[in-house]
């Protein structure tokens, strides 16, 4: 079966940006003049994903309204000529065919996928989580739908982490079958490094049979109530093959200030109008910071 529907969870409260967060939601922060939330469908549809299942949470609104008509922008920008800027906008909205579904409740990842049953369907699915900005020429989900499509099982995105960082993650643990695919055998949620099957970290991108459903509705809810992806998984992989994929992108985790503000210099840089101009002012504040002794600081 071809995947066409993906599921991008945004139900979170974004409190890693409060202030900013406190009325708009966090997906909606821009890079550069892009909000991260539209970074991510354009890759689900650049893989070929037709539909949009957004789940999302109260005050998130603004996501819905981004991905609709503006018809009074869009008369405004024809009015005076903008016909550039009009494209962009009208564009926007004809990227995919979007539904949108209310997570009542945080209950967590896999409640959330959970909460996409029904527009789901009896059907494999594509998963992407909306922090984790990538850049590819590949896009990071069209590489596990080209593993699906060879091995009809549930397949997730992985990359290498610091053994330090292990302990923050879902890991992963199996036998590489071919260049960066792996059958997997082990999928622990946040593991203790000495409990750790090894480094390979879960990397916010899935590809998922439907049998995940059940899976999900016979996972016990963990530390907050909270039901999580991680566990399931490890269920299903008692029923199902379950493959992962050490995905071959410059991954930015938008979701920490740090991250998200590497995202933001790097996305500038890659700007033709933008380039040069930001470049020669980072090279001037650079030199003013060592000259402050700003290292030391």
């Amino acid at each position: 079966m071809v995947v066409r529907k993906a599921v991008i969870p945004v139900a979170g409260l974004g409190t890693r940006f409060l202030p900013a967060t406190k009325a708009q939601p966090k997906e909606m922060l821009p890079l550069v003049d892009k909000p991260v939330i539209q970074y991510i469908v354009e890759e689900a549809v650049a893989a070929g994903i037709e539909q949009i299942i957004f789940v999302t949470g109260r005050h998130k609104r603004a996501i819905e309204d981004h991905f609709d008509r503006n018809l009074e922008l869009e008369i405004n920008l024809e009015e005076k000529g903008k016909e550039e800027l009009l494209k962009i906008v009208r564009d926007i909205s004809d990227l995919a065919d979007f539904i949108y579904i209310r997570q009542k409740e945080p209950l967590g990842l896999g409640h959330a996928i959970l909460t996409a049953e029904p527009a789901v369907g009896n059907e494999p699915f594509a998963v992407l989580l909306g922090d984790d900005v990538m850049v590819s020429e590949k896009p990071a989900i069209g590489q596990l739908i080209d593993v699906f499509e060879r091995f009809r099982c549930s397949v997730v995105g992985v990359q290498e982490v610091p053994e330090e960082e292990v302990s923050k993650y879902g890991i992963v643990g199996g036998r590489e079958v071919d260049e960066g695919i792996y059958k997997l055998d082990e999928l622990v949620e946040k593991p203790f490094l000495e409990e750790a099957p090894s480094n390979l970290a879960i990397a916010g991108r899935y590809v998922l049979t439907p049998g995940v459903f059940e899976a999900l509705r016979n996972t016990p809810p963990g530390r907050g109530r909270e039901i999580q992806l991680t566990d399931a998984l490890r269920i299903l992989n008692g029923r199902e093959a379950i493959y992962g994929r050490i995905l071959k992108v410059k991954r930015y985790d938008t979701g920490d200030k740090l991250g998200f503000l590497q995202a933001t210099v790097d996305f500038a840089l890659r700007r033709e109008d933008l380039r040069n101009s930001f470049l020669k002012f980072l090279k001037k504040r650079v030199r003013e910071e060592i000259e402050d002794g700003g290292d030391d600081k």
